[in-house]
């Protein structure tokens, strides 16, 4: 049930949350909206989803646009900045946004002695590079008390072959997570990761939500039994960014079910 608004609700927080069309970011939109968020959702190509994400948040009440971006694509970030700075005017009357949700990504599987440049250089942009230099193109959009969410991944922790450049990737996100909470400490801006485990969505082609095998060894790695589903992921993201968690920072916290204890 999303929250109403009223003339004495406080001043709406607006979420930005970067590949939100699908998957984690889409749960955790509608998540945030369900609380009385707004919603701002980037997709790179399917904006069908995309417009329906924010037709079904605005059955909730919440406002939500949805903006392209490629995250993977360093160069395009200043025109998107100058497109969300129209969104905000346009849709808000507000020159910033309250929360940042680095969601975007995708998987990719080879061994070590197998791993491409290109493949390796696509995880780095969509994943690191991208994460690094989007959120520094968007500071000063954040209002002060903001959140920034990163999300990495339980294959920092346990090991799995095939898994190191991704997995390699996301640990940098994590280190980065620990110095963005240092640096931007004094505006009151707090910054933590969220790791899933395996969960059911179409990441990596839908590996875990499609192949039985590939889901029940992932699930035999689990302490509940299963592996995880997009509605366990979007209420963690969303609590980060309520008021009642503003002293969590600076934290890596893993939501999988227990995977690989």
């Amino acid at each position: 049930m999303s929250t109403p608004r009223t003339a004495a609700t406080t001043t709406v927080t607006i979420s930005l949350i970067t590949g939100g069309s699908r998957g984690l970011g889409r749960n955790a939109a509608l998540h945030i909206a369900r609380n009385g968020g707004d919603v701002v959702i980037t997709y790179q190509r399917r904006s069908d989803e995309a417009e329906a994400l924010v037709a079904e948040i605005q059955t909730l009440g919440p406002k939500a646009v949805a903006l392209p971006l490629d995250t993977g694509v360093a160069a395009s970030f200043p025109a998107f900045v100058e497109r969300l700075r129209s969104a905000l005017r346009d849709h808000w009357q507000r020159d910033r946004i309250d929360h940042l949700i680095n969601n975007a990504g995708h998987g990719d599987f080879a061994l070590i002695a197998d791993t491409t440049e290109a493949q390796f250089d696509a995880l780095v942009n969509v994943h690191f590079k991208g994460v690094f230099f989007l959120t520094q193109a968007l500071l000063p959009l954040i209002a002060d008390g903001g959140r920034i969410v990163n999300l990495s991944s339980g294959l920092t922790r346990v090991s799995a072959p095939g898994w190191a450049a991704y997995a390699a990737v996301k640990g940098a996100v994590e280190v980065l997570t620990v110095y963005l909470a240092k640096e931007l400490g004094s505006r009151g801006i707090t910054v933590n990761t969220v790791a899933p485990g395996a969960i059911e969505t179409d990441f990596f082609g839908g590996a875990v939500r499609d192949t039985p095998a590939f889901n029940q060894l992932f699930a035999g790695m689990t302490a509940l039994g299963r592996v995880g589903l997009p509605g366990d992921i979007g209420p963690m993201i969303a609590s980060l960014l309520s008021p009642a968690n503003g002293w969590v920072n600076a934290q890596r916290i893993e939501v999988s079910g227990g995977q690989g204890i």
